[in-house]
């Protein structure tokens, strides 16, 4: 059995009632329909509830793995993964809103069951139970720790929103290079990660140096890791991962390939420039964005942001069976199947 599956085998089930628990904090007898919504948010209730339906908790289980690797008791920097999660998941609910998705991990979301103005005030009971359960690391581990981690924390939500503010300006922008990828991937994916690595550096009193290298950690393994799923959403096999291949170019999602190909000023870039990108397109399209170089291109990007965040994980100087797993996740999310 492979570190990362003992030491997940482990924590995944205690994040799990930390999460339950944070949220139980939030109910009260005539608020029994908001507590629905956040536990169906979850997926811990109604149908197709379960593992599928709640995500993979990478973000906590980066922040267990990071406190248990700087050497300290992962058990007490349960507070600050839980929030970590809490806010990916109220950014979350806030997206689907914004992006009118219908479905979230294959069951329809929240906004569709019940509206958007009940599904804002879900994600923003997500965002303050967040806020007030990492400031438990303030009582488990110290006041500094719990002051440092609640302000790492509230600095990425800024950074969330300024990435999900980019993402959605920029749909209408048709100016657009690789350079403009960088700040909105900063926000978007990178932050979080960041945070996530950063906390749990900070729940094992590491010294700065050491928080500041896992910090690193965090924010390459999410550039690195969105880079990826750009890669897979115009070459990946769907069948493998479990996404349709199609989305990217037909939402016109301005991932790094296809900023790349925008640069080219090509055929690809004509094509684009002509609006709207029909499913029938999208396999004639994605071999000339090849062509044109942009899957080497993002290729190499990915290569090289992996090279530097294990690079920062060896500076961390990360101890025991948790380094290996965290190696061992690192090279998961980053390698995932074309």
């Amino acid at each position: 059995m492979s570190a990362l599956k003992r030491v997940s085998d482990l924590m995944l089930p205690v994040i799990e009632r930390e999460l339950q628990q944070t949220i139980a904090q939030a109910h009260a007898p005539h608020l029994f329909e908001m507590q629905r919504m956040l536990a169906y948010h979850m997926g811990w209730e109604a149908e197709a509830a379960g593992v599928e339906a709640r995500g993979k908790r990478i973000r906590p289980l980066l922040t267990l793995l990071c406190t248990m690797a700087a050497g300290g008791e992962w058990e007490r920097a349960l507070s600050g993964a839980a929030a970590v999660e809490l806010v990916h998941n109220f950014s979350l609910l806030h997206d689907d809103i914004q992006d009118e998705s219908p479905t979230r991990r294959g069951r329809p979301t929240v906004w569709t069951i019940w509206g958007v103005a009940q599904a804002i005030n879900a994600g923003d009971a997500l965002f303050a139970l967040a806020q007030l359960t990492v400031l438990d690391l303030g009582e488990i581990v110290s006041k500094e720790a719990g002051l440092a981690a609640s302000r790492v924390l509230q600095q990425t939500c800024l950074h969330l929103t300024q990435g999900q503010f980019l993402d959605l300006y920029y749909e209408q922008q048709p100016d657009l290079g690789v350079k403009d990828y960088w700040p909105m991937v900063a926000g978007k994916t990178a932050a979080l990660l960041s945070a996530s690595t950063q906390i749990g550096a900070i729940a094992a009193q590491a010294p700065p140096a050491r928080v500041d290298a896992y910090r690193r950690f965090g924010e390459l393994l999410g550039f690195a890791f969105q880079v990826q799923d750009d890669l897979l959403g115009i070459w990946g096999d769907a069948a493998l991962t479990g996404k349709s291949t199609d989305s990217d170019l037909v939402s016109g999602k301005k991932s790094l390939p296809v900023l790349f190909g925008l640069e080219k000023k090509g055929e690809f870039a004509k094509r684009w420039a002509r609006g709207r990108i029909e499913p029938d397109e999208v396999e004639h399209l994605a071999m000339l964005l090849e062509a044109e170089g942009g899957r080497s291109f993002v290729e190499q990007e990915a290569d090289q942001l992996t090279r530097q965040a294990l690079e920062a994980l060896g500076e961390a100087q990360p101890r025991g069976e948790a380094k290996n797993a965290l190696e061992e996740l690192a090279h998961y999310l980053l390698k995932r199947k074309l």
